[in-house]
């Protein structure tokens, strides 16, 4: 198998068949980031497209070092648009995300349980610690490609990760205070 680079240098050249393998290594990621942020499934599948479509369109000056990262940045664009025509607030949406398909029912609640509990404390985050956690953890982003899609230091990153990580540990806290009380 050919490396990325090696893939881009061919679909530069308008190889069809080297674009879309590199589509196929990055949909899945890119997808995941987009859904996160716009929430409808129908959405999101044509949002990506347009990702792809305006990679294809713009490969002939890519220089960036990372290709994923590259179209991340292209993908926080479309949804900074997305969300500015369509007027509302960015929100994480993890009711659709598909769950580890094991078959103990148990596990399967507790999941749900956690995702939902995930997603009210997402909304409780700042919209740029939203952002980073979703970048890292929903489509398993490197901080220095989180910093580079952002436009931010890799320190203002791992500081707005740090904050947010112990935001969501004080409202787990307190919500389990609360429970005892």
């Amino acid at each position: 198998m050919q490396s990325e680079s090696e893939l881009i240098k061919r679909a530069k050249k308008h190889d069809g068949e080297a674009f879309s393998l590199l589509y196929e290594a990055n949909f899945e990621r890119v997808f995941r980031y987009i859904k996160f942020k716009v929430g409808s499934q129908p959405e999101a599948e044509d949002m990506t497209q347009q990702v792809f479509v305006k990679a294809y369109e713009a490969l002939p000056s890519f220089k960036d070092v990372s290709f994923s990262g590259w179209l991340m940045k292209i993908a926080h664009n479309l949804i900074v648009d997305y969300l500015r025509k369509k007027n509302k607030r960015q929100t994480v949406c993890l009711d659709e995300l598909p769950l580890a398909s094991d078959e103990n029912p148990v596990l399967v609640v507790e999941q749900k349980s956690d995702v939902a509990w995930l997603k009210e404390a997402l909304g409780r985050l700042t919209p740029a610690q939203q952002e980073v956690i979703t970048l890292r953890f929903g489509s398993e982003l490197p901080i220095a490609e989180v910093a580079r899609i952002l436009g931010k230091s890799e320190g203002a990153v791992k500081a707005l990760q740090h904050s947010a990580l112990e935001a969501l540990r004080r409202i787990r806290y307190e919500e389990g205070r609360g429970k005892k009380s």
